[in-house]
């Protein structure tokens, strides 16, 4: 709840998802400490494998896309 409350009117900032992607590059993810490769492209690598395997669905391509943008949360002061 107290995320929530903090979060949940989207007024800490505005992007839009592709500004939120650029964003994540900044992040050094504590679960793949040593990858060499910006966050965004693991987004990209992750809804294409995903449109590969399904061709027909278009809103799973969009969620492997979406998966870790949470993460950005992390920037501003939230633990991972």
């Amino acid at each position: 709840r107290p995320q929530s409350a903090q979060y949940g009117s989207c007024s800490l900032r505005r992007m839009s998802v592709m500004e939120a992607l650029e964003l994540l590059d900044q992040l050094v993810d504590e679960s793949d400490p040593d990858v060499d490769f910006p966050n965004s492209f693991h987004a990209y690598q992750t809804a294409e494998g995903i449109r590969r395997a399904h061709p027909d669905k278009d809103w799973f391509h969009l969620v492997g896309l979406l998966h870790d943008l949470g993460k950005v949360l992390a920037l501003f002061g939230e633990p991972q």
